[in-house]
C-alpha cells in the first residue's frame, strides 16, 4: 500500500491531536510536526523541526525543503494564521508532489476575517448575533435599544481567545476597545489587523441559551460528509467538559455552510440554540479545534478518514460515527522533558 508521510505545522500545544494523527498513520506513514519554537508536542512526532516565523518570507521556502528532504507528501495545519500563508501557497507544493490538505484561499479569507464571517452568514440566511464593526453606530444601536448590555468584543481576525471580553457598559466599552487594540497589535494577529487598523475589532450582542460545537467534514473535493454536535458543559478558555448529542437539529445548518463554503477537510463551528429554538452561528473555523477530541472520545476518527483519502481509499463509517450521549473532558497533560 501507499505510504502517507504527513507534516502537521504550527503545533503548538496541540499533543492530543498530534497524538490521534499518528495512531491514525499507524504502519501507512510517518508523522512529522513543525513549530517556531520548542514544544513538548513537537516529541510525539517521527521527526520534527523548528520553522521560521510564519510571517518571515523564508517559511514557505523552509517547509518546502523539508517536505522533500523528509519524503513528506501531504501538509495539514493546526493554526488559523498558517492557513492563509500555506492556501496561497498551493501550487508551489502541488508541483512537487507535496498535497496540502487546506482550504483554497477565499476559504480561508472568510473564516479568519470575522466580519467577512459575518457577511457570508448573512447572505445565507443563517441566524448569528447582531455583529457590529462601526464602533459609533454601536453606540448609537445601544442608546436606542436596538442592542442591548452584556455584548461581546473581540480581535476581527482573532485566534483561539486572544483579546475577547464581555462588554457590560459604556465605560468599559470605551476602555476594552482601546485594550483590545493593545492586545491586537501585540499578538500574532497584528499582521492581518494592520491592514484595517481602524476596523480590526468586531462587537456582537451576547446570546442567551446553551453553546454547542459541531464538527463538520467535508471530503477533499469539498463535498459534504457528515456533522458530529457536542453541547459545551464547561468552558474555560476552550471547552473543557462536553457531550455528543444528537446531530439532526444542526444538520440543515451544516449542510448549507458546507455546501456554500465547499470546505476541505474538517470545519470548528461555534453556535448557539437560544431559548427560541433557534440556531445562531458564531464562529467559523476552517480547520481541527480542540472540541474535536470530544468526537474522537465518541468513537470517530476524521484524522483517519482524511488519511484514507489521500490514499486513495473511500468514506469508511466506522471513521465518522459517534456514540451520542457520550461525555467527556479534557485536562492538561503533565510537563514533557525535552
Amino acid at each position: 500500500m501507499k505510504k502517507l508521510n504527513l507534516l502537521i505545522t504550527s503545533i503548538g500545544r496541540g499533543t492530543d491531536m498530534a497524538v490521534i494523527f499518528k495512531d491514525a498513520l499507524g504502519e501507512n506513514g510517518k508523522l512529522f510536526l513543525s513549530n517556531s519554537l520548542m514544544t513538548g508536542t513537537l516529541l510525539k512526532a517521527d521527526g520534527y523541526a523548528i520553522t521560521p516565523l510564519i510571517s518571515d518570507e523564508t517559511y514557505i521556502d523552509f517547509l518546502l525543503e523539508y517536505c522533500k528532504t523528509n519524503g513528506i507528501n501531504a501538509i495539514i495545519s493546526w493554526f488559523d494564521l498558517d492557513l492563509a500563508v500555506l492556501s496561497k501557497n498551493k501550487e508551489r507544493f502541488e508541483k512537487n508532489s507535496i498535497t496540502v490538505l487546506v482550504s483554497d484561499e477565499q476559504v480561508i479569507k472568510t473564516c479568519n476575517d470575522k466580519w467577512n464571517t459575518h457577511r457570508f452568514l448573512a447572505s445565507l440566511g443563517l441566524k448569528q448575533p447582531k455583529t457590529y464593526i462601526d464602533m459609533e453606530l454601536l453606540k448609537q444601536d445601544l442608546r436606542s435599544n436596538v442592542i442591548s448590555f452584556p455584548v461581546m468584543m473581540k480581535p476581527r481576525w482573532g485566534s483561539g481567545s486572544i483579546g475577547l471580553f464581555q462588554i457590560d457598559d459604556f465605560d468599559e466599552l470605551d476602555v476594552l476597545y482601546r485594550k483590545t487594540r493593545k492586545i491586537i497589535f501585540s499578538s500574532v494577529v497584528k499582521y492581518e489587523s494592520a491592514a484595517g487598523a481602524n476596523r480590526c475589532i468586531i462587537v456582537q450582542e451576547k446570546l442567551n441559551g446553551a453553546e454547542y460545537g459541531l464538527d463538520i467534514l467535508n471530503d477533499l473535493n469539498g463535498n459534504y460528509v457528515v456533522t458530529v454536535a457536542k453541547k459545551k458543559l464547561l468552558i474555560r478558555g476552550s471547552t473543557q467538559t462536553a457531550q455528543i448529542v444528537d446531530s439532526k437539529p444542526f444538520e440543515e445548518v451544516a449542510k448549507t455552510i458546507s455546501a456554500n463554503l465547499k470546505h476541505i477537510g474538517n470545519l470548528d463551528l461555534d453556535c448557539f440554540l437560544t431559548e427560541q429554538g433557534d440556531i445562531e452561528v458564531i464562529d467559523l473555523n476552517v480547520r481541527f479545534g480542540g472540541q474535536y477530541a470530544f468526537d474522537h472520545m465518541a468513537g470517530a476518527n476524521f484524522p483517519k478518514q482524511i488519511i484514507d483519502w489521500c490514499l486513495g481509499l473511500p468514506v469508511s463509517p466506522e471513521n465518522i460515527r459517534v456514540e451520542t450521549g457520550a461525555r467527556g473532558c479534557k485536562e492538561d497533560s503533565p510537563a514533557v522533558r525535552f
